[in-house]
């Protein structure tokens, strides 16, 4: 039987997003503060995920082995390091959080069984890699508040209370929503990045928490006066409005996922979305909800 363990590890290191071939001016339009001299740092996160068979003793992997092996080959060599500096491969391509997690890949594949790398540069900016060449994921997080009524306007009150309950009540009810946009895309050789992280988080700002936060979603955005603003449908109205402009930025939407409160969550894909011909207000596509 086949089983994936993750084990976590963590350095503290600093880094800096800066080209020589480039100006001072073209290195801040692009990197923003990230191109301050001398850089900065972040206290990263790394999950090494491991897919094997059980063996007699009820293991994927020894896991004191797979922590001196990312010991060793990982974070002995980062930890209080100037990423810049710590390996050859930042030389070519920066390091950044995706970049990172492509090399700790190439670094600890002979030695491990890997399936995915993981690392977060801080709670809110993360990167996935599967090992698929250039490829990575990037997810950042960011919030909004809004209020909102879950009725249908077809039924009645005493029919929209048995289906939303307490949702349902006619003066609404808010929320803070944290919001995580995940894209993918080649990891560009030489800047390191999906796409740019500053106008990533531009067009966020731009198209979703700037027209959503402190509203109240059944009458300030249009899209809800005749859709039910439930945390799926909210989901994919985000996604909708986030696939062009992430797509001219470079990169692909891969996923967004709302998390409404600390008990529920939904999770929308782009290309299961997409691959459905999902038009307004339908909700065809894959939901996870959590």
């Amino acid at each position: 039987m086949k089983c994936v363990i993750n084990r976590r590890a963590q350095f503290a290191a600093s880094h800096r997003y800066w080209l020589p071939e480039w100006s001072e001016d073209e290195n801040f339009r692009q990197f923003g503060q990230n191109a301050r001299f001398p850089g900065h740092g972040h206290n990263y996160v790394l999950f090494v995920s491991l897919l094997g068979e059980l063996d007699d003793y009820g293991m994927v992997q020894n896991l004191s082995e797979v922590k001196q092996a990312i010991s060793r080959e990982v974070t002995s060599q980062l930890d209080f390091s100037y990423l810049n500096d710590a390996w050859p491969e930042f030389q070519e391509t920066l390091p950044t959080t995706e970049n990172i997690a492509r090399v700790i890949w190439q670094r600890l594949s002979p030695h491990l069984p890997l399936v995915k790398i993981q690392l977060f540069e801080n709670p809110e900016l993360w990167a996935d890699y599967l090992g698929n060449g250039m490829e990575a994921y990037l997810t950042i997080g960011t919030h909004f508040s809004a209020a909102h009524r879950l009725a249908h306007p077809q039924l009645s009150d005493e029919d929209n209370f048995k289906i939303y309950g307490k949702c349902a009540r006619a003066n609404g009810h808010g929320h803070n929503y944290h919001l995580e946009v995940t894209v993918k895309g080649e990891i560009d050789p030489r800047t390191g990045m999906i796409v740019n992280l500053v106008t990533l988080h531009q067009a966020v700002e731009e198209y979703v928490v700037e027209p959503f936060d402190h509203t109240f979603l059944n009458k300030d955005i249009p899209y809800f006066a005749e859709v039910i603003p439930t945390a799926e449908h909210i989901a994919i109205h985000i996604c909708h409005l986030l696939e062009q402009p992430i797509r001219e930025l470079g990169a692909q939407l891969y996923k967004v996922k709302l998390i409404e409160s600390p008990n529920n969550s939904c999770e929308v894909y782009s290309e299961q979305l997409a691959s459905n011909s999902t038009a307004a207000p339908k909700s065809e596509g894959i939901l996870m909800l959590v």
